[in-house]
């Protein structure tokens, strides 16, 4: 007869022994620790530790006075400021959801992200304030608007009821915020494109945020008080989680409205920048920056690239400049990177070209990240570990989003057979790494950003001489890739390639509109169905962009 396990009794879950995970907790840490360091720099402005947490509670304070509770959702578009760095906290210390909106959408694509997430508030800068306008207009009711007066950019307008620093201004600075009773309650709402031109909202919990945010530590090596720069959009993936990675690690965030590479590199001098994240565009402007902008590092700068597939010539030519790069991979969907190409000491005795191709590969998962491996997507069995396979990249754990904000289908979809499946193709090499190969979606990634080809072609086929249009990835040296279109005109009608582009500009966000058109009969399977592969290899071969 067995006996009852003697674990089974008197060991009960107290708030004595368990607490949910939330990455506000490591705000608290930082200041309570180290309540003088200095947490944020923005252009002149500086904050400790102690300010940041202050003003985040302040934020709180003042949004839960305005009838903002648990569940709501409070937008923000706004660039990498000291504001964004504080959203962060001070949205979810009242059991918000924040939304990160891209700043470089247009107004019908905001509008339907305010309407779909249900947004109570909306904190916005004035440099957006032209997209703002408009997309408010389309909304079915007013929402609270709250206008970021910062004097670093001259222009725009105010549109808000009040401003952010004045909106704080009426919050309490010892607001009493609380936990989440639950871990798997949201944090983030992101939206991404996926492959259609429906957006679809990733919902985050604090459970994966707190991990990510930890296993950005862990997995990059990050020393204690590292200084990072906000290179990476902070409304992308929540910034890679390095909102609540940074407080973690109680470091310094330098914040960077908008990229230029000169400024980057003079930030970096200024400040001894020793960390920052981009897509492979970033490091492209960086590289080809004049000489004199990268001449004077002398210490240790350390990057994480992402996106499309980083060229050869973009690791090849950040490590001639001295810079320790380091490959890592994720979607939307798993809370930004959460596979990393792992490096090993013996890699350092390859030369150039071996030690670049080992570190291009999207590697392996993330420490807090239970699974990720590459499957026939049909029989959901593991792939050969021979290089040549290919199969569906897929990810298993607690960095893998909630699901899909009232898209219980697509949620389903994206989750079944217990595993998120990316639509990413990849081979497993024989050392257990993973290799992009192609895409099952069509989406293009345009320095770092998503762009669906469907939507693309809906607005070129509501051209009126275009009866069919297909649209695809080119290669392009300085973005990755770039939308290229292929179009069937209606018998007796004729368009040239400017006024092609013109009309796209007029109906999409600029970084979606086509770079080429390409004119002729558009290939197709016998029933119908375009046959995009052939157009990769006719856009693969054409003449790069200039």
């Amino acid at each position: 007869m067995s006996m009852a396990s003697p674990y089974a009794h008197g060991l009960a879950k107290t708030p004595a022994n368990f607490v949910s995970l939330s990455p506000l907790t490591f705000l608290e840490r930082a200041a309570t620790v180290y309540p003088t360091h200095i947490s944020v720099i923005d252009e002149g402005q500086r904050y400790t530790w102690q300010d940041t947490y202050r003003r985040c509670r302040q934020l709180a304070s003042a949004l839960t006075r305005r009838g903002i509770v648990k569940g709501d959702t409070v937008a923000v578009m706004l660039p990498n400021i000291n504001a964004m760095f504080e959203c962060h906290f001070g949205v979810p210390m009242t059991g918000a959801v924040l939304n990160t909106l891209n700043t470089r959408l247009d107004p019908e694509a905001i509008a339907f992200m305010l309407k779909h997430g249900e947004a109570k508030v909306l904190i916005t800068d004035r440099e957006f304030s032209y997209t703002i306008a408009h997309a408010l207009k389309m909304l079915d009711a007013p929402i609270l608007v709250i206008d970021v007066d910062d004097p670093a950019f001259v222009g725009g307008s105010l549109l808000g009821e009040t401003t952010y620093e004045a909106f704080i201004a009426e919050g309490d600075a010892e607001f009493a915020w609380q936990m989440p009773v639950d871990e798997w309650e949201p944090i983030a709402l992101n939206y991404t494109s996926g492959t259609t031109g429906n957006p679809k909202g990733v919902v985050y919990h604090h459970r994966g945020a707190y991990l990510n945010a930890a296993c950005n530590i862990l997995d990059w090596g990050m020393p204690h008080h590292s200084v990072y720069l906000w290179t990476l959009p902070m409304f992308h993936c929540n910034g890679w989680c390095f909102p609540w990675t940074m407080a973690a690690n109680v470091g310094t965030n330098v914040c960077l409205r908008r990229v230029d590479p000169k400024l980057i590199f003079a930030l970096i001098k200024e400040h001894k920048v020793s960390h920052y994240c981009g897509a492979p565009i970033v490091h492209s402007m960086m590289i080809n920056a004049p000489k004199e902008c990268h001449e004077g590092i002398e210490h240790q700068v350390n990057c994480l690239i992402a996106g499309a597939a980083p060229p050869s010539s973009v690791i090849e030519g950040m490590e001639l400049l001295g810079f320790n790069i380091t490959h890592v991979y994720g979607l939307t969907e798993t809370y930004g990177p959460a596979s990393i190409c792992a490096k090993h000491e013996s890699w350092n005795d390859l030369d150039l070209a071996s030690r670049t191709e080992k570190n291009g590969r999207q590697g392996v998962r993330y420490s807090m990240q239970q699974g990720m491996t590459v499957m026939d997507p049909n029989t959901m069995t593991v792939v050969p570990h021979d290089g040549e396979t290919m199969g569906e990249i897929m990810f298993q754990g607690n960095l893998v989003m909630k699901g899909y904000l009232k898209n219980e289908k697509a949620t389903d979809e994206a989750l079944s057979g217990g595993w998120f499946h990316t639509g990413d193709l990849a081979v497993i090499q024989p050392d257990g790494y993973v290799k992009i190969k192609d895409r099952s979606k069509d989406v293009i990634i345009s320095g770092g950003e998503n762009i669906s080809s469907i939507e693309v072609e809906d607005v070129l086929t509501r051209h009126p001489t275009v009866l069919s249009a297909a649209v695809v990835a080119l290669p392009d040296p300085k973005w990755g890739e770039v939308p290229c279109a292929f179009l069937e005109l209606k018998d007796g009608c004729s368009a040239t390639e400017e006024e092609i582009i013109l009309y796209c500009r007029e109906h999409l966000a600029r970084f979606k509109v086509p770079k080429r058109v390409v004119f002729g009969p558009i290939p197709k399977t016998s029933t119908g169905k375009i046959q995009k592969f052939i157009l990769r290899q006719q856009a693969n071969s054409a003449t790069a962009i200039e």
